[in-house]
């Protein structure tokens, strides 16, 4: 991967002024926020598993993910710091802020990389450890490199990567990959676009001028709430089918009938809105989708780990 190139002026200028980097500065690099979603996500996939995991190898697999996690992150902040530095959600993040130099981000993430691929592999198995590989190059590479820039698809596509942590998680337990941690990786993968895109729909103007070509930019506003839609009608059926394979049951699918009707209808209400009535109420519904959307996936896979537990003291549904 060639060296990135500064030079944005305001990057520039802070980087010509730098102050001290605190170790907060460090955790800040590896996405701690993003990193509690990796985590959690593959945990589930761990502990869903049909094949229990000895704990001190379960623990260390798990903060082996973490680690690729924040690897990913660091890597994402030091390829992303001029466009972070013209955005005010992240222009205070270290490297364009001037307190952690571009070359120690890429030093951080390449050794996290490296080692937490390698540690995974030796305490779980290669296949684990592939997986989490392909993650961090896909996130870093696909999408931060290539997508993130040249295409409105950049979340789209570059959603997979956010979506593998539970397979790696499966992987860790089983050794492969079976049709329930595909489906776990679909949830997240259909649940990524109208996720971000509500989150779009409110800081366009952040995107615009780092020149992101976010969809709301590059396709407008009325589009995007129609995509929004598009992927929440697509996500529904994949939430549901989740439910009626080995690690679902009737719970998880009561969860996921009200938590995909109360979806619908936020995207539906993003959907009929003006551009008007979202200004007049400084994008409330936009707002409640994009936080609808957070407790959505969370809530479920703690239906999951519910329908475990269950499976485990004998109470199945199925």
């Amino acid at each position: 991967m060639r060296t990135q190139t500064i030079t944005d002026p305001t990057l520039t200028q802070a980087m010509s002024d730098p102050r001290p980097a605190r170790p907060g500065d460090y955790i800040v690099l590896l996405k701690p926020r993003v990193m509690s979603l990796v985590v959690f996500t593959a945990l589930v996939g761990l502990l869903v598993a049909p094949v229990p995991m000895d704990p001190i190898r379960a623990v260390l697999s798990i903060l082996c993910i973490a680690l690729g996690g924040g690897a990913s992150g660091a890597l994402n902040m030091w390829w992303d710091a001029d466009i972070d530095a013209k955005m005010r959600r992240t222009a205070n993040r270290p490297i364009p802020a001037g307190r952690v130099a571009p070359r120690e981000a890429l030093v951080l993430g390449l050794v996290l990389s490296v080692l937490s691929v390698g540690v995974l592999s030796l305490v779980a198995n290669p296949v684990a450890g592939g997986l989490l590989a392909f993650t961090i190059f896909f996130y870093v590479v696909i999408y931060s490199v290539l997508l993130k820039r040249a295409t409105p698809q950049n979340i789209v596509i570059g959603g997979a990567s956010g979506a593998l942590p539970p397979m790696i998680g499966w992987a860790c337990a089983t050794g492969g990959i079976s049709v329930d941690s595909l489906l776990m990786f679909a949830l997240i993968f259909m649940w990524t676009p109208p996720h971000f895109w509500a989150l779009a729909l409110f800081v366009k103007s952040d995107y615009g001028r780092a020149g992101v070509p976010m969809l709301t930019e590059t396709h407008g506003r009325p589009s995007t709430r129609r995509h929004i839609l598009g992927y929440t009608l697509v996500l529904i059926p994949t939430s549901l089918a989740l439910g009626l394979t080995s690690i679902g049951g009737p719970v998880y699918l009561a969860v996921a009938g009200v938590l995909n009707l109360r979806f619908l209808i936020g995207a539906w209400a993003v959907f009929r809105r003006t551009e008007d009535q979202a200004e007049a109420d400084n994008q409330r519904a936009e707002r409640r989708l994009f936080r609808l959307s957070l407790s959505y996936l969370f809530l479920h896979f703690c239906a999951l780990l519910l329908e475990a537990l269950l499976h485990a003291q004998g109470l199945s549904g199925w």
